[in-house]
C-alpha cells in the first residue's frame, strides 16, 4: 500500500490539475480506502487491506466517471473530499490520535471549504487542492516522525503548486 499511496500522491501533486479525472478517481481511491482502514481496523487486517483496496478502486472509478460526465459534479465532490481528507491529513500528522466527533466535524468543515473553493476558483482549486492532497498522502504515508512529516509536507506543496502553476500559465499565454 504505501507504494501505491505514495504513487498517487506524486500524480496529484504534480498533475492533479492536468489530468482532472485522475485527481478525482485518486481523491476517491485514497478517501475510501482511508475510511474502510479507519472504520473497520481491528485484528482482520489482511482482510480488511483487501476490503479497503476494493472501495478504493470502486470510488475511484466512480469519481472518474462522474468527471469525465458530469463535470461540476465532480469538482464539487472531489473539493469536498479533497477538503476533507487534507483536514484528517493535517490532525494525523500533527499527532491527533483517535478519531473524534471533533475531528469529523473538523473534517465535515474542510469538506464544504473545499467544495466551494472547487466551485468557485475552478483551476486554481484544483492546483491547490490536489497539491495539498498529493503532499498530505506522501508525508502521511511516508512514516516520518511528526517534525519531518510536516517539512516534506510543506515543500511538496510548494513543489506541486508551483509546478502546476506554471503549467497553467504556459497554457495561458
Amino acid at each position: 500500500m504505501f507504494a501505491v499511496k505514495i504513487l498517487i500522491g506524486i500524480v496529484l501533486l504534480l498533475w492533479g490539475r492536468k489530468v482532472f479525472w485522475l485527481f478525482v478517481a485518486g481523491i476517491g481511491f485514497v478517501v475510501a480506502m482511508d475510511l474502510v482502514t479507519r472504520l473497520f481496523a481491528g485484528p482482520q487486517a489482511e482482510t480488511m487491506t483487501l476490503i479497503a483496496l476494493v472501495a478504493g478502486l470502486v470510488a475511484g472509478v466512480i469519481g472518474a466517471l462522474l468527471a469525465i460526465f458530469l463535470q461540476q459534479v465532480a469538482v464539487g465532490v472531489a473539493g469536498f473530499l479533497a477538503g476533507g481528507y487534507i483536514v484528517l491529513s493535517f490532525l494525523e500528522i500533527m499527532g491527533a490520535g483517535e478519531m473524534t466527533a471533533l475531528s469529523w466535524g473538523l473534517a465535515f468543515v474542510g469538506g464544504i471549504i473545499g467544495l466551494v473553493l472547487a466551485l468557485v476558483l475552478l483551476e486554481w482549486a484544483l492546483i491547490v487542492l490536489s497539491s495539498l492532497s498529493g503532499a498530505g498522502l506522501i508525508a502521511q504515508s511516508a512514516g516520518l516522525n511528526r517534525s519531518l512529516a510536516v517539512l516534506v509536507f510543506v515543500v511538496a506543496l510548494i513543489i506541486g503548486i508551483v509546478v502546476q502553476g506554471r503549467m497553467l500559465s504556459r497554457e495561458v499565454t
